[in-house]
């Protein structure tokens, strides 16, 4: 029996998802998302965390981990379970995290997975994408979903992982499945090789690189399902953090390929069940027609709005599905408020369903003051305090989308972010207001999206000359001369 042994025994009996072992710290265990020390036990040293990790770490990873500075692999406590083990080296020496990887594939139902998931499972061909923050269960959706195949279909299925994870036999399906590192070099070399292994359905565990990107999107397109991961929020955001992983002068291509071959994005966050535990929330994006041509044609911002107008297909949105699960009791309005993305439009939900928030519960205000308080706070984040106390405050909308659009520090800037803001702003504006559809040009030109930027500004101009708005006028014809020019706006005052 291994050291670490006795660490996740200890993690399993108190139903912790990760444990986490740092250098001059107490061992530390995740439970129901919170992060526990573990009071009245020693703290690691140096020397003795890494012989307690270089016990049971393979000899390849030891290796990578001197080389690299981090390593990812699988390791397995005999009878009980498998975790996913990641060891870096920080400031204060080396570290490590262990997650728990369930025994056994939970079902759909245990997962809160919406049947609108399952359909994507019984396509021939095409790119569906499962996102969200890390530890958001991205992977454990991803095998309920491989499960449903192998018990449903006959085909051949190969996973591309790192490390792998949930084991599948094989039952209706043949599963073949590959660990980055220890059976292929890469995501984007095994995934290059698996058009040569007469696959029908090949899942890669997470698509980190352009190069895996486009292959999978390649191989969408050549008639395989593909299923990925990827880091992202929201169902929209996926779609351009995609496209603009790739170089300018590519982009319309990538936009076509994606129109074409997307046929599904997953986007889901895991939210506290009242009485313990968790549970995932789910935003469910299917490409239908009219997402597809605003794929092509550059109008992601518009995709929120037919999700909202699309549960026929199959479509749900993030504030739809917390709605449910407060008015189902699974979870408090509160904790639904602070996972949600639109928060404006949660709390209208609420107020039309007559359900109760009490925004005091949610500790965003003392967590945003802390942050004004702070020397180092940057100034969107002193910005979204302003919303946070209005979130329908037009003059603050304002303020924080010309800052993520056109500040002179690029890490305050953020064009996705500044764009989902700005179609907040147009809601409450609407058509008619100048101002709104210029912070959507500039929104547009932060994210190169030149084209776009100069259609609302001239869209902006239209609406200035109407209104008599003369120096408005004359800066939003500077500002379409540099879009023309493929520049952004930069340190402007709109």
């Amino acid at each position: 029996m291994k050291r670490i042994d006795q660490y996740l025994e200890e993690m399993l009996e108190k139903g912790a998802s990760d444990i986490h072992l740092s250098t001059n710290h107490q061992p530390c265990f995740r439970v129901d998302g919170e992060m526990q020390f573990q009071r009245g036990t020693e703290k690691f040293t140096e020397d003795e965390l890494r012989e307690l990790l270089y016990e049971f770490t393979p000899e390849r990873n030891v290796k990578e981990l001197e080389e690299s500075w981090d390593t990812d692999f699988a390791y397995e406590l005999p009878g009980a379970a498998r975790f996913r083990v990641n060891i870096f080296l920080d400031h204060e020496g080396i570290g490590c995290v262990m997650r728990q990887i369930p025994s056994r594939v939970p079902t759909f139902e245990e997962l809160n997975i919406p049947e609108g998931v399952r359909s994507f499972c019984f396509l021939n061909k095409g790119l569906v994408i499962v996102t969200g923050p890390t530890g958001s269960g991205k992977s454990t959706t991803l095998a309920a979903m491989v499960d449903l195949i192998n018990r449903t279909r006959r085909q051949h299925l190969i996973t591309v992982e790192d490390p792998v994870e949930f084991k599948h036999r094989s039952l209706g399906c043949l599963v073949n499945q590959r660990e980055v590192h220890v059976h292929t070099k890469s995501f984007s070399t095994a995934l290059r090789a698996a058009l040569r292994e007469d696959p029908d359905i090949v899942l890669v565990g997470e698509m980190r690189d352009l190069e895996t990107m486009e292959i999978a999107i390649e191989t969408a397109e050549t008639g395989h399902l593909v299923f990925g991961t990827l880091h992202t929020n929201t169902a929209s955001t996926t779609v351009d953090r995609i496209i603009d992983k790739f170089p300018a002068d590519r982009q319309n291509q990538i936009r076509s390929m994606l129109a074409d071959s997307l046929k599904g994005v997953i986007a889901q966050t895991l939210c506290k069940r009242i009485g313990g535990g968790r549970i995932a929330s789910c935003e469910i994006l299917v490409v239908t027609p009219a997402v597809s041509a605003n794929i092509r044609e550059g109008k992601t911002h518009q995709i929120p709005s037919i999700m909202q107008t699309g549960r026929k297909v199959g479509m749900c949105t993030f504030a739809d599905d917390l709605l449910s699960l407060v008015q189902r009791g699974v979870i408090s309005p509160e904790e639904a408020y602070a996972n949600a993305i639109d928060k404006p439009f949660l709390q209208k939900k609420f107020k039309e369903e007559n359900i109760e928030l009490d925004l005091s519960l949610t500790a965003l205000d003392d967590i945003d003051m802390q942050m004004d308080e702070s020397e180092n706070a940057s100034k969107s984040e002193k910005a979204r305090k302003k919303l946070h106390i209005n979130p329908r405050d037009v003059t603050a909308l304002r303020e924080l989308i010309l800052i993520l659009a056109t500040d002179e520090n690029p890490d305050e800037r953020n064009g996705h972010e500044s764009l989902e803001y700005a179609q907040k702003l147009l809601d409450l504006t609407g058509q008619n207001d100048a101002l709104t559809l210029v912070l959507i040009s500039a929104s547009y030109g932060e994210l190169a999206h030149f084209g776009e930027a100069t259609e609302w500004a001239k869209k902006a101009l239209k609406v200035a000359k109407a209104n008599k708005q003369k120096e408005l006028t004359t800066r939003i014809t500077r500002y379409i001369n540099l879009y023309k020019r493929g520049i952004p706006l930069r340190g402007e005052a709109v």
